[in-house]
């Protein structure tokens, strides 16, 4: 195996860093960032800004303008070698006389996996692979996720108090959590591509479910209502900002065509998912990945998240907890009689301060 320098590891160090920058920006495209480098000096660096744009590749390349020739480049992924929204990165990089190329992680596209080395090698480029690709691999989890499954990398998003209430005992959820807290809901609906929630959701609460207390791309808003009980006025549906798809069944739509004329005529996407009101979310996270969606993230309400739970159906969760109790209420998650050995684990969790409110992130584990 190639043993890489230092000077190596800083340079792919600089990459992430430079990639970290598009968060909430790119999606569904993954996170790239490169750096150019001739005699142990940077000359060009740059990262993959907002989705349809320029690649980190070409970004970088422009910086470094006619100081390319025999330099090396560093990449986070493999890059490209086909045509999507942007000319492939591959055919640049030669062009440039670059005369080496290491990437930390090969690309689990495939119209790009290996194609890309490949086309590098073909033109006599030294090409070395895997410098930090497990830090590469995890800052773009929900990409790797999706190429590899084509369902959805899934989170769930609680705010909830000490005890694990979202609401009090008159269904009362305003507010739990901080305006901090909050605010760090919106970025974190940034970096995915899509926010779901259930009927009751937007029957109590009436969210609008987009960014607005960051920067950040709105994700296309999805609500899952079997039964067609919503309000067609609800905030949801005004799809001037954002994107809005209705998930529910065809009884539904054969006997409540005027609810969902009203909502159709706003723009949302209506999509019978199944013959009844039960929808499986497997079958959700089927049928959003056949729309290109990578990633959702779950903010509720509490049945709507239990159901992907008990179908282990989730990947990742940010849970708020307000130093509060409430000792009734709406419970956060209720998946029935359990035992301890059989619980749901959350592995490598962190915990922040946010506001008066603690954030707990952590990667979910079924037993």
């Amino acid at each position: 195996m190639k043993k890489f320098s230092q000077n190596d590891k800083q340079f792919m160090e600089r990459c992430l860093v430079l990639a970290a920058q598009g968060q909430g920006y790119v999606n569904p495209n993954p996170m790239v960032g490169c750096v150019i480098v001739k005699n142990g000096r940077i000359v060009g660096e740059g990262y993959h800004k907002a989705f349809g744009g320029p690649h980190a590749e070409i970004d970088a390349l422009k910086k470094a303008g006619n100081n390319t020739k025999n330099t090396t480049l560093y990449v986070n992924l493999e890059p490209c070698s086909h045509y999507g929204k942007t000319p492939p990165c591959v055919d640049a990089i030669i062009k440039a006389g670059i005369k080496k190329v290491i990437i930390a992680s090969q690309d689990p596209n495939s119209l790009v996996a290996g194609k890309g080395l490949q086309k590098l090698r073909n033109a006599r480029i030294d090409v070395q692979l895997g410098l930090l690709r497990g830090e590469a691999e995890r800052l773009n989890k929900k990409f790797y996720t999706f190429m590899k499954t084509r369902v959805p990398f899934v989170g769930i998003k609680i705010a909830q108090t000490l005890d694990g209430r979202i609401a009090d005992s008159f269904g009362r959820s305003k507010w739990i959590t901080s305006e901090e807290a909050r605010k760090e809901t919106h970025r974190i609906r940034s970096e995915y591509d899509a926010i779901l929630v259930g009927a009751n959701t937007v029957l109590n609460d009436n969210p609008e479910l987009t960014v607005r207390k960051v920067p950040g791309r709105n994700p296309v808003r999805i609500v899952l209502d079997g039964r067609l009980r919503i309000n067609p006025k609800s905030k949801v549906f005004n799809t001037r900002n954002a994107e809005t798809i209705l998930l529910t069944s065809m009884q539904a739509l054969q006997k409540k065509k005027r609810v969902a004329a009203l909502v159709a005529k706003q723009g949302v996407q209506i999509v019978a998912v199944g013959l009844t009101a039960e929808i499986n979310p497997n079958t959700i996270l089927l049928i959003l990945g056949s729309f290109g969606i990578s990633s959702v993230l779950i903010e509720g309400g509490g049945t709507t998240i239990s159901g992907f739970l008990k179908h282990k159906s989730v990947n990742q969760i940010h849970c708020f907890v307000a130093p509060k109790i409430l000792g009734d209420g709406l419970s956060s998650i209720s998946l029935g009689a359990s035992v301890l050995a059989k619980s749901i684990q959350i592995l490598k969790p962190s915990v922040k301060v946010v506001g008066s409110d603690f954030l707990l992130e952590g990667s979910i584990k079924f037993l």
